[in-house]
């Protein structure tokens, strides 16, 4: 797909069931495979931002909490002692690949806010001009119903406006969207290009979590419509194998599914 190889600026978002092994600990070989990719698309000449869930997971594994958070204040505890781990293991692997991270923390107050969204789009901006990978997550540790994105999918979307992107990827685990839910239907037909995303494709997507993510197809279905509704297209990707990114951005190949862009409204 020449949309794909033509992408100059790139956000990728991956989950924390990407990141994690069962149990919720971080899977640190395939962290580092995902710094080792992006670092190799960078030095390639393209800007990319990564969208990383994971500060709860990796707060979890430190502390060695073996449940998910039950409350508010657990969960913003875990995540107040895992960011920091998990940008400490972003900055060891993309170093090794001679890149420098910055880390921002969003919440939505901060993209509904004109003056705070101007300042959002100038630091990517800037970031991007130093040559630094910007690695974005919510600002779970302090952000309140209010102010919450609810998932890293709605937030990943608006990082791509905010960064003026052509491309969002979002990294899954499943290798596409689906007519029904792959895993209890046999007959689950993968539907490979959406051109418009209406009721119909609502209908078709169902909730789903796991005991380390928050968000379901639903929630990458919205993350969909915002971004391509302002004439960025997505697609959902399997995360297994982070090399998947070469194959669409550097080969052009038909991978997951895409989400066409609304033509002219970019």
């Amino acid at each position: 797909m020449e949309k794909t190889k033509n992408a100059k600026r790139i956000v990728v978002k991956v989950g924390s069931s990407t990141l994690t092994k069962d149990g919720g600990v971080l899977n640190l070989r395939r962290i580092e495979k995902i710094c080792m990719v992006l670092s190799d698309i960078k030095n390639g000449g393209r800007d990319v931002v990564l969208v990383s869930s994971g500060a709860v997971s990796a707060g979890r594994g430190k502390l060695k909490v073996g449940h998910r958070p039950a409350t508010l204040e657990e969960k913003q505890a875990l995540a107040a002692v895992g960011q920091g781990e998990l940008m400490m293991i972003y900055e060891r692997f993309f170093s090794l690949y001679g890149n420098t991270v910055g880390q921002i923390l969003l919440t939505w107050d901060v993209v509904d806010s004109p003056v705070s969204r101007r300042n959002a789009e100038n630091t990517l901006s800037k970031l991007f001009e130093m040559g630094v990978i910007p690695i974005v997550n919510e600002n779970d540790t302090v952000a309140s119903e209010e102010f919450r994105f609810g998932d890293n999918d709605t937030l990943s979307a608006h990082v791509s406006l905010l960064a003026k992107a052509d491309l969002l990827i979002n990294l899954s685990d499943t290798d596409g969207f689906y007519d029904s839910d792959p895993r209890h239907d046999p007959n689950a037909k993968l539907l490979k290009y959406v051109e418009k995303i209406d009721e119909r494709m609502y209908g078709y997507a169902k909730d789903s979590s796991t005991d380390v993510g928050t968000g379901g197809m639903t929630s990458k279905i919205k993350a969909a419509e915002i971004a391509c509704s302002h004439g960025i297209p997505m697609m959902i990707v399997s995360g297994e194998d982070p090399e998947i990114l070469y194959r669409i951005i550097e080969d052009g190949e038909d991978e997951g599914t895409y989400f066409a862009a609304y033509e002219g409204e970019k």
